[in-house]
């Protein structure tokens, strides 16, 4: 292929220039749409989150619909995702998704005919009712034709409707969306001050027990409709009182998931010592539990922590290894065992396939189904979004230094950004590249804790660029930052593979850092050089790329996180959404940790104009640059 020319080089070297901070790479929001749309088309059959039952494994056909008893509760968590969604990249699939998430949760109050919230509603003449009425009997089914609904509504579904309310109310700036929200609120709390402080009358169910869940209504409601008069009881338990009891045990795990649904709101709305206090207690027992959805409330309560945000990172990288449906695993002859739990917390790809994965105990060994029922995927959804909204999700401080990214791979370039790192800027001028730079090394530490030092490129006061060294093992590693009067920590995600690509303007999007090389098609031996690019004073633009009968032109283009791909066949290319062959996917000779993809054109890009590229690597798409074709 032709030779890497000098504008390139630079570009590879990231002198400072390529990566920002913030942004997801894409593959990952693509993930979280495409989740949303499997929720709308499968699992709100009746307007509130059900799981759909199918014939068998391997098959697509519908047959019965479960989990209507916690109904209410994830179509709160649900509508939370879809407002966090909407508030981060105002789409209006996301504000149409919470609107009905909405409707859906005051259908379940307007069904009950008195603003008691019902655990779910099913249409009477479904063919999914007599199996949903068989399921749910333990929760006394009611009619109010042409629905039925489960009562026997329990303080699970409050704080979870509550939950989805609060966070909806101050994320969705639409005036009929913050009024019904009011409304709704009011008539659920209204309803439950009435009735012993109750979802369903029963004094055994009152939230009396649950100050601090008590006291989140409250705060939700008072906060959502400020003429809502209702205040708590006058005599109440301090705060602390149902976190000091969930701490002595895993047992009924969902509890935690609960408590930080309820500390996510009262916290916010009411920063009190009292409070926190009550919710440090939480998060001391569960912080080492690699909780995604706790990680992100922790985020949102107590604000940037390096590893903590790292680790969802990387606990949402490795939901994404689970199975769609609820199969059988038993990790008890894969794992250390203590007693009758794992002695650390299961890897999350091997975790027991549930509704919610995040309100499940993950010590445990064993668990899920046969493979017939789906989850929702709202426990991607909703912390994902979450860490986008919170600047947990693309704004760590290390990226690759291509294009904004997740994770990092071994062997790739990379940046961190941070403050006071370096005394002044320095910028390594050979190869190889040096493991101490303008007085600042970089040591990587990988999840098995060997350390490494690292190749630097580039050093200032808020950004290092470096290469993740050789051998690194994937996972959580420390990056330990030492010059002679100071030493900082921070963490990264890291990955086998992370394909980035650079781009021109060095943001990772627009026109390719390419080359281009044209042979003739009768006589391969003559080529010549084909312009991708050209760059002025005001930037660089696209040249056009002429394609015809009598010549094959080949494209380079530069990345990095890529060459570790499992095999060549697991290298895929479109331009414009047209399949070209990737003829190599590897190191870029002479520069440490670029990498570079080499493609065939294809006659039927002809007149394509300006074309995204868009590569996959095992599986992963890179951010998307663009070529223009003639």
């Amino acid at each position: 292929m032709a030779r890497i020319p000098k504008g390139i080089v630079a570009a590879a070297a990231v002198l400072g220039t390529w990566g920002t901070a913030g942004g997801l790479a894409r593959a990952s929001e693509a993930d979280a749409v495409a989740i949303s749309a499997g929720i709308q088309a499968r699992h709100l059959p009746f307007g509130t989150i059900l799981d759909p039952m199918y014939a068998s494994p391997t098959s697509n056909q519908i047959v019965g619909y479960t989990r209507c008893g916690d109904s209410a509760q994830w179509t709160g968590a649900y509508l939370a995702a879809e407002a966090f969604r909407y508030k981060v990249t105002r789409s209006a699939d996301a504000l149409n998704n919470a609107k009905a998430a909405l409707a859906g949760l005051k259908a379940l109050a307007d069904v009950t005919g008195d603003s008691r919230l019902a655990r779910c509603m099913v249409r009477a003449d479904s063919p999914y009712a007599a199996g949903i009425e068989s399921e749910e009997a333990k929760n006394t089914i009611h009619q109010n034709l042409p629905w039925i609904w489960v009562y026997n509504t329990s303080r699970d579904q409050v704080v979870g409707a509550f939950f989805g309310l609060g966070a909806a109310y101050d994320l969705v700036d639409d005036a009929k969306v913050r009024s019904d929200i009011g409304d709704l609120s009011a008539r659920l709390i209204k309803f439950i001050a009435q009735h012993q402080w109750s979802p369903n009358d029963d004094a055994s169910n009152t939230f009396l027990w649950r100050p601090e869940e008590l006291q989140m209504l409250v705060q939700v409601a008072r906060h959502v409709n400020p003429t809502n008069a209702i205040d708590g009881p006058s005599l109440a338990l301090p705060v602390e009182t149902g976190p000091l009891v969930d701490v002595q045990s895993n047992s009924s795990y969902f509890k935690f998931n609960l408590d930080y649904m309820t500390f996510y709101n009262l916290v916010r709305l009411k920063d009190s010592e009292d409070n926190r206090g009550a919710y440090r207690i939480v998060r001391g027992y569960t912080a080492s539990h690699q909780n995604a959805f706790f990680d992100i409330v922790d985020a949102a309560l107590t604000g940037a922590n390096a590893a903590r945000d790292a680790e969802l990172r990387l606990l949402l990288d490795q939901w994404l290894q689970r199975p769609k449906r609820e199969t059988y695993v038993d990790v008890s002859r894969t794992v250390a065992v203590c007693g009758s739990e794992a002695c650390q917390p299961v890897p999350v790809a091997l975790r027991p396939t549930v509704e919610f994965l995040w309100q499940v105990d993950p010590f445990q060994l064993a668990g899920g189904g046969g493979g017939t029922v789906e989850g929702s995927g709202i426990d991607y959804i909703l912390p994902y979004w979450m860490g986008r909204y919170y600047g947990v999700i693309g704004g760590g401080p290390v990226q690759s230094a291509a294009a904004p990214s997740g994770a990092v791979a071994v062997n790739s370039l990379a940046s961190l950004f941070g403050a006071n790192m370096a005394s002044g800027i320095a910028q390594a001028t050979a190869q190889p590249l040096p493991t101490v730079l303008g007085g600042v090394a970089l040591t990587v530490t990988d999840a098995a804790g060997t350390p490494r030092a690292a190749p630097l490129l580039y050093v200032s006061p808020n950004q290092i660029n470096f290469a993740i060294p050789d051998g690194t093992v994937p996972g959580l590693a420390t990056l330990l930052v030492s010059t002679a009067s100071s030493t900082q920590t921070f963490t990264a995600a890291v990955r086998s593979v992370a394909p980035t690509l650079f781009s021109m303007n060095g943001t990772g999007s627009g026109v390719a850092a390419a080359t281009a090389v044209a042979f003739q098609t009768a006589n391969p031996l003559v080529q010549s050089p084909v312009p991708v690019y050209q760059c002025g004073g005001s930037g660089c633009a696209a040249v056009p790329i002429p394609l015809g009968a009598g010549t094959s032109v080949y494209v380079s283009f530069y990345g990095t996180g890529i060459r570790n791909r499992s095999s060549l066949a697991n290298v895929g290319a479109t331009i414009d959404g047209i399949g070209v062959p990737v003829l190599y996917a590897g190191p870029a000779p002479g520069y440490t940790g670029l990498d570079q993809v080499n493609v065939g054109l294809v006659l039927g890009l002809r007149g394509s104009g300006e074309s995204n590229v868009v590569l996959t690597v095992d599986g992963q798409a890179a951010n998307t640059v663009t070529i223009t074709v003639q």
